[in-house]
């Protein structure tokens, strides 16, 4: 049986409340507020009929403290002067209902049952959320299929270990999520987090953040600076884009990992560091051992406790359930009601390949949700590539490297937009890029000085 609980200051009315519920509920009743909040403390009370004028209180004042306790419990309003403005007031400080004297029986049972009613349902949606989430997510990561599981299960079991770790996988599998799972998941949750992308960053600025640097140490050092190894002690480092790192600083790398020391640009002095590295790459480090572009030793190092991210491709099950994810996230930060998709969106979006795996579907969610009028997805709302179900083979490689080239360009504007985007990947260096690219640095010099010309 549910219990209601009745608070209202006179006697008469907790009496004849108490005579016509007491077959359907169980019944508590005080006249004095303060009595009613020890109760909820207590007892097990699921729903509350409080008078808005208890003598010198307002129910308006209690409403509020009847939440507090228990921030789930339906409060229902009552009043012999019963008011627009008193009514919103009632509602918006958290109430279920108002309802006004003389009471009607058949009416606050009525009102009672509902509230009951929607109050259990509530919980229902609590229980299976709050299931849903523990068996299909980990540390805001999402999936059920078993070769997601397993990377869950993998980062439970290395959380608290100071070991190494490698991640590997595509661009867009969740490869920095993993980092930060293991790291706000363990022991060391409580000290600093660093990421750095490898590739994103110049050599030598790569060195600085990394290491530190001295007053004076090169052109533009105005004053000390810390590294990340020296910020991030007893913490988590984050090498992100690993196997785009040069030999040179590889190598300093090694040193840290082997002596747990750095030394500042500039500098000669020794800095003790205890951090925990983790590194993640989308290249294969043995091939790029065999090529001479990574160090085996560092690999070795690096790689004690190796984490492979599946692609989206292989864990197909997935991707019902990032697609509410990211329905439900998307529409809630564009301000929109929560999107549904049709059903020939379903199955356009459930046979997708996802070359660009778990952020490419974000993505697309994300154009759909903009893009849509009502509040359900339609193919029209998809991007052409995905309704076709065939992305260009040229994009999709190049997308897992972090360049997208849209169809209809010529080979000279895909050429130049290739070219640029190799240059600044190696902030800058021209031998670096003119190899890479299989050109002569000259060649490469020529092209710069052509797209200048063309800008």
């Amino acid at each position: 049986m549910t219990n209601v609980l009745i608070i209202d200051d006179e006697k008469a009315i907790c009496s004849s409340l108490s005579f016509g519920l007491e077959d359907e509920f169980g019944v508590w009743a005080v006249t004095d507020p303060e009595e009613g909040l020890h109760l909820l403390d207590g007892a097990s009370i699921d729903c509350v009929l409080l008078d808005l004028n208890l003598g010198h209180q307002n129910g308006l004042d209690i409403l509020p403290r009847i939440k507090e306790r228990k921030p789930d419990i339906s409060v229902i309003i009552m009043t012999a002067y019963g008011t627009i403005e008193s009514s919103i007031a009632a509602i918006k400080a958290g109430a279920y209902h108002y309802i006004t004297k003389p009471l009607n029986m058949d009416e606050v049972k009525l009102v009672l049952r509902k509230a009951l009613e929607i109050q259990q349902l509530h919980q229902q949606v609590r229980v299976l959320s709050d299931a849903v989430k523990q068996k299909h997510s980990y540390a805001g990561m999402i999936g059920k299929s078993e070769p997601i599981q397993k990377v869950f299960q993998l980062i439970e079991r290395v959380k608290d270990i100071p070991s190494n770790i490698l991640i590997t996988g595509e661009s867009g599998t969740g490869k920095e999520l993993v980092a930060r799972a293991i790291h706000y998941q363990g022991i060391r949750r409580n000290e600093p987090f660093s990421v750095i992308n490898c590739a994103a960053i110049p050599e030598q600025l790569l060195e600085s953040e990394l290491f530190g640097h001295e007053k004076g140490a090169f052109t533009g050092a105005f004053q000390r600076k810390e590294g990340l190894f020296e910020r991030s002690k007893n913490g988590t480092i984050f090498l992100d884009e690993i196997g785009e790192m040069p030999l040179s600083l590889q190598a300093k790398i090694l040193r840290v990992i082997q002596e747990r020391v750095v030394t500042r640009l500039g500098s000669f002095d020794l800095i003790d560091t205890d951090v925990r590295i983790i590194a993640a790459t989308n290249r294969n480090l043995q091939e790029e051992v065999a090529k001479g572009n990574f160090r085996e030793d560092l690999y070795y190092r690096l790689n004690v406790i190796p984490i492979h991210m599946p692609s989206l491709r292989e864990r197909q099950e997935d991707v019902p359930l990032l697609m509410e994810h990211f329905l439900t996230f998307y529409s809630a930060s564009m301000g929109k009601k929560k999107k549904t998709c049709s059903p020939e969106t379903k199955r356009i979006l459930y046979d997708y390949p996802y070359p660009g795996n778990v952020r490419e579907l974000g993505n697309i969610i994300e154009y759909a949700v903009a893009l849509s009028q009502d509040d359900i997805i339609k193919t029209d709302d998809l991007p052409a590539s995905v309704v076709s179900g065939n992305p260009p083979e040229k994009a999709s490689r190049f997308m897992e490297e972090g360049l997208f080239i849209p169809a209809g360009l010529t080979m000279g504007e895909v050429e130049k937009k290739m070219i640029l985007y190799t240059l600044e990947r190696n902030g800058g260096h021209r031998l670096k890029t003119a190899q890479q690219l299989g050109i002569s640095e000259r060649g490469l010099r020529d092209k710069l000085k052509q797209y200048l010309k063309e800008g």
